[in-house]
């Protein structure tokens, strides 16, 4: 039985690795994607990690995972699909059947791309419509995309594309972006990209691939001609697997505080999945090192 295991290896689960394995605790880190480290790897360039200005996401990640490897942190490859509390501690039910018992459990399932749900967005997925403007961008050189979304992420995204593709449409509902400022100067300061403001899609158009996209911008209908898609509305907490075991907040995060501890005795969640203010990379690695400070103190 392990004192603790770490579900998922982004920046919380791999911080969470590295002071549990300063602590001395038995551990081990569970993760869905072999050699996976999160959303991070996902992100072109990082400009708000104490230390490392400048650097991209999957470099970031790999530095993480190397951090964490060094400790000797054992990883195990499988999804998760329950847990089970018993007078011992905790039963993590894998995807596969095996069963993994801990004392306690550091949750840092972190999240996935909220869909819009709007027709033509799961027909086309994969033939024009993308949740990551870093791994597609460069199958739309040359060409016409749209990025959908206000936060930094859809900003960061049009700017990626922006290098690559002749024309970036930014349609986001409301007047105003959500993201910070630095990036907004920076978007509206680039030449080819087009801002499509107070305008809602309503549909994705296409044939074998995508042709364009359908909006409502105030009360007027139109269709922006375009070749891809890049869906940038935010994210979903993974918390499937623990809505039966944890409380959770209405929009599925796990209520916990800073010290990461959740509604159920020994049950810690850190990083993206758990309900807080700030969910960045800084704030999911100090996740990390909470939840394991916090099982400690459980624990002894």
């Amino acid at each position: 039985m392990y004192d603790t295991l770490i579900i998922g290896s982004g920046p919380a689960g791999l911080s969470a690795a590295v002071y549990a394995s300063r602590a001395k605790l038995s551990f081990a880190v569970v993760e869905k994607e072999y050699m996976g480290t999160g959303q991070i790897a996902y992100t072109e360039r990082v400009d708000n990690y104490l230390g490392y200005y400048g650097i991209d996401g999957f470099s970031l990640g790999e530095k993480f995972r190397e951090h964490a490897e060094a400790l000797g942190t054992e990883f195990i490859d499988s999804e998760v699909s329950g847990f089970q509390r018993d007078d011992k501690g905790w039963k993590v039910l894998l995807a596969d059947g095996d069963i993994l018992e801990a004392r306690t459990v550091i949750y840092a399932a972190g999240s996935h791309p909220r869909i819009l749900g709007i027709t033509g967005e799961k027909e086309f997925s994969g033939r024009g419509v993308s949740y990551c403007a870093l791994c597609d961008g460069a199958f739309f050189a040359d060409k016409t995309v749209a990025v959908i979304g206000g936060g930094d992420t859809a900003l960061e995204d049009a700017l990626y594309l922006s290098k690559q593709a002749e024309k970036v449409y930014l349609i986001h509902r409301r007047e105003q972006f959500r993201a910070n400022r630095a990036l907004q100067e920076k978007v509206r300061a680039c030449g080819n990209i087009e801002l499509v403001l107070e305008a809602v899609p309503t549909e994705i158009t296409g044939a074998e691939n995508v042709t364009g996209i359908k909006i409502n911008q105030n009360g007027t209908e139109m269709v922006l001609e375009a070749d891809g898609i890049f869906i940038a509305v935010g994210t979903v907490p993974n918390t499937e697997a623990v809505k039966d075991t944890v409380s959770l907040d209405s929009n599925g995060y796990i209520i916990a505080g800073e010290d990461c501890k959740a509604s159920a005795e020994g049950f810690f969640a850190a990083g993206d999945v758990r309900t807080k203010q700030v969910r960045q990379v800084i704030t999911a690695a100090a996740d990390g090192a909470n939840a394991v400070s916090a099982v400690s103190e459980y624990l002894y």
